[in-house]
């Protein structure tokens, strides 16, 4: 019985320290009626704070209370449909913070915690094990996926949204974002270097950067014909069906009818391949990207705009 009421104590001690951080966020909307609610957790002591961008999307105004019962209005500095995430910056200073930790050093059975407000019930602590890594989430209007998200069995439920997953020292490795229904036990979190990327994006530029190419395009199979005619042993590939006029991919000589199957030297066998391959690293870097066109194999040189920029 000892050690159970050590381990006991020692889960304790992880909630004592994160909870004061963790906040109840209720959203004012524009365009639908009502108030969103979710969670929160401040992650500097000057205010910013990190939660989903459902919960605060369109808002036009924003209500964060603390563990102490104090109201606060929040301004949202940035917003990330894409991954899921938002940097919200609270009217005051020297307020409770918890670090983000390092969600690649996670592994499947590690201890975590989630904090945050169920269905309004201010600080809800609820226990399980990370279930598993690497899964991948559709990420809202964008298009794009959530990737490496974390997949945990410590209940999550609505109003956990942007609240904490921690890991048995405190750290925040991941903001709950999802849970599946009517299935029990399947919660998902935002890995917390996703976080970290995001934030850092958001307080140095306002927005998360990433490239552009200027199509549009559908995964296809690869006709076996066409592969072997070509050269290929790709059996997936990327069709493309309109390019945007005045866009990189229309300076690059890229048609419609072409399939993409390779960039920056790896390969395309599938949009989000392609999301890989535009992120902010790629923007105004000249790189190659292997088309079929016509039964040829061609590489062509390209070189992503901003997205937001590049009209």
């Amino acid at each position: 019985m000892i050690p159970l009421r050590d381990f006991s104590e020692q889960i304790a001690a992880v909630v004592d320290r994160v909870a004061p951080a963790v906040l109840h966020v209720k959203a004012l909307m524009e365009k639908r009626p009502g108030v969103a609610s979710g969670s929160s957790v401040i992650v500097a002591p000057d205010g910013y704070a990190l939660t989903n961008s459902h919960v605060v999307h369109g808002a036009t105004a924003v209500e964060a209370t603390l563990a102490d019962g104090r109201t606060i209005l929040a301004d949202i500095v940035g917003d990330d449909p894409a991954t899921d995430l938002a940097v919200l910056r609270l009217a005051s200073s020297g307020l409770p913070h918890v670090a983000l930790g390092d969600s690649n050093a996670l592994r499947v059975g590690h201890l975590v915690l989630a904090l945050g407000s169920p269905l309004g019930l201010d600080r809800t602590v609820t226990c399980g094990i990370v279930s598993a890594l690497g899964r991948t989430l559709p990420g809202g209007r964008t298009g794009r996926v959530i990737e490496g998200v974390v997949q945990t069995d410590a209940p999550i439920n609505p109003g956990n949204s942007g609240g904490p997953l921690v890991d048995a020292e405190g750290r925040v490795v991941g903001i709950n974002s999802a849970a599946v229904f009517p299935a029990q036990g399947l919660g998902f979190a935002v890995p917390s270097n996703t976080a970290t990327f995001v934030l850092s994006e958001i307080l140095a530029h306002g927005r998360v950067r990433r490239a552009w190419l200027g199509v549009s395009a559908q995964e296809i199979l690869v006709p076996a014909r066409l592969a072997r005619a070509a050269g290929v042993a790709a059996t997936r590939g990327v069709a493309i069906r309109e390019v945007a006029p005045g866009s990189p991919a229309a300076a690059a000589g890229i048609r419609p009818g072409d399939i993409l199957v390779g960039a920056g030297g790896k390969p395309v066998q599938s949009i989000l391949d392609l999301h890989r391959f535009l992120g902010h690293d790629a923007i105004g870097t000249e790189t190659t990207v292997e088309l079929l066109r016509a039964e040829r194999r061609m590489t062509v040189a390209v070189r992503p705009k901003e997205m937001g920029s590049a009209a």
